[in-house]
């Protein structure tokens, strides 16, 4: 007999995901209902979904969550102490693995990112401590009817944006950072007809002005 885990039903009035969930497609409904949106306050795991927003410029999104076991392999479990020290030789290496977006931009970007993440450890205590500050150290609740009110940038996510590239992040766009925001559950953006947006507390709370200008 299957897993529950491993046999997730198809969404449901009960279980209705956001829209940008493909129906049938278990591992993206996994990634939906137990990651996505979910406070994340862990280094590694910030590191991760940095470095793996940063390769999906582009590409979509199933690319790179089918890509995630391969690229966990390739960057040392994102620790991002390892990945600051890949030199020439480990980069050359990694745009032969087929395993990975082969971009030589994306995986340079990786190690100078890392190298940023470290400073910005350095300086605040922890890269959580710096990213949750902007928003008070509590999710921004949006409330989003549907898929297509969803931005794809927002004011915080361009301040965000303009800091990080001033500290030598590259692959930070605004939108990257959205979508990265997002993913990390700084911003919480489950739409009304989702069932985790149902879960949520029941006072949203919109995004105004950040702790840091």
């Amino acid at each position: 007999m299957a897993s529950q885990r491993a046999a997730i039903p198809a969404p449901s009035p009960e279980k209705a995901r956001c829209g940008w969930v493909p129906a049938g497609d278990e591992e993206y409904a996994r990634y939906h209902d137990e990651e996505w949106g979910r406070p994340v306050r862990d280094d590694q795991r910030l590191f991760e979904m940095l470095t793996l927003e940063g390769a999906q410029a582009g590409l979509s999104w199933s690319t790179i969550l089918r890509k995630r076991t391969a690229y966990r392999k390739a960057f040392a479990a994102f620790d991002p102490a390892k990945v600051a020290r890949f030199d020439a030789r480990r980069r050359a290496a990694l745009l032969l693995d087929p395993g990975i977006v082969r971009n030589r931009l994306k995986v340079d970007s990786t190690v100078t990112n890392a190298q940023a993440f470290l400073a910005v450890q350095r300086e605040f205590g922890s890269f959580s401590r710096y990213l949750w500050d902007w928003v008070g150290g509590r999710p921004v609740l949006n409330g989003w009817r549907t898929r297509g009110h969803v931005p794809a940038s927002s004011e915080l996510s361009d301040r965000i944006s303009r800091d990080l590239k001033k500290r030598g992040f590259r692959f930070v766009g605004s939108t990257i950072v959205y979508a990265y925001l997002q993913a990390v559950g700084v911003v919480n953006d489950h739409t009304a007809g989702c069932y985790l947006y149902r879960a949520r507390p029941a006072a949203a709370r919109v995004a105004r002005g950040a702790s840091r200008s």
